[in-house]
């Protein structure tokens, strides 16, 4: 007897009908009828009674029934209980990340972690970058990919790149006119729109610093609390929007992105807990540093510090 022929036993039970187990086992009958009847004969008595109808248990097979159901929820008890210490003792690690850096690498570079550390339990949490900052003092998370400066003396932080910004226009634009880029000065007749609305400081602050810096007054700004918002309202001719290059990955065909005139970056930033050197944080920067070097981008000195050692 073995706990397969246990679960046959109980759907035949709960069905009273051989088909209907059969298919609800997504089995064939004659193999389900054979299991039934060596159970039967193993435990010496006859456990269903087929001439009834609907079939229905005998007096031993209610009683079987009985002891069944408890060894089955025993069991499923027993794996529970075991996945349950399996993963509390399985070593976690917790990302946070901007949406924005979705596109800039970020998932090849969580497949790298993945294959490199198989025996930690990885987890990704969203979470803007002023977020990211309480949750790495606070231990939520482990290490935050973001796009906003910070000092703090508890967070260490890398700027592992400085990605151009493009402007997102919607089709037939005025600006699209040539092949020219967009001047960041032509957007005063504009509406903008920016993200996050919240919380604050973010990205959207960035994009207003950078529109006063050259001494731009749009004609409104529409803030919004997602990327993807903001480039369905480009594309429906609400306004424009200044986006990290690497947003064209998304392939929409309902707007155009368009370099800038003037010289405009976001960094990409990787921020841990000061003094971390966590084997499992190494192996993040590793992963880092395997696809920049793939897509031949520079890999910055302090992350190649927490490189795991040769």
């Amino acid at each position: 007897m073995d706990i397969r022929q246990l679960r046959y036993f109980m759907a035949v039970a709960a069905e009273r009908n051989f088909s209907r187990a059969a298919e609800r086992l997504n089995m064939a009958q004659p193999p389900l009828s054979r299991q039934i009847q060596q159970l039967e004969h193993e435990v010496g008595a006859t456990l269903f009674d087929r001439d009834a109808r609907p079939m229905a248990l005998t007096e031993a097979g209610r009683l079987f029934y009985e002891h069944a159901v408890q060894v089955t929820r025993r069991l499923d008890e027993l794996k529970d209980a075991m996945r349950s210490f399996v993963n509390a003792n399985r070593p976690r690690f917790v990302v946070g990340f901007v949406p924005s850096v979705l596109y800039a690498r970020l998932p090849n570079i969580i497949r790298n972690f993945r294959k490199a550390v198989p025996e930690v339990e990885l987890s990704l949490v969203e979470m803007m970058s002023i977020e990211q900052i309480v949750a790495l003092k606070e231990g939520r998370i482990d290490v935050g990919f973001g796009r906003l400066r910070f000092e703090d003396p508890a967070i260490e932080r890398e700027v592992l790149r400085e990605e151009e910004l493009v402007a997102a226009l919607p089709i037939g634009h005025r600006l699209l006119k040539g092949d020219r880029p967009v001047d960041l000065t032509a957007l005063s007749d504009e509406s903008v729109i920016v993200y996050p609305r919240e919380p604050r400081p973010s990205y959207a602050d960035q994009v207003l610093s950078l529109l006063r810096d050259h001494g731009v007054a749009p004609a409104a700004v529409h803030e919004v609390r997602e990327l993807q918002t903001a480039l369905g309202l480009v594309a429906a001719e609400v306004g424009v929007c200044i986006v990290p290059s690497s947003v064209h990955v998304m392939g929409r065909r309902d707007l155009v992105f368009r370099e800038l005139t003037e010289k405009a970056v976001s960094p990409i930033i990787m921020s841990h807990r000061k003094n971390d050197n966590s084997t499992n944080l190494a192996a993040m920067a590793a992963s880092v540093a395997a696809i920049y070097d793939e897509w031949h981008w520079p890999v910055s000195a302090g992350l190649r510090r927490r490189l795991p050692q040769q």
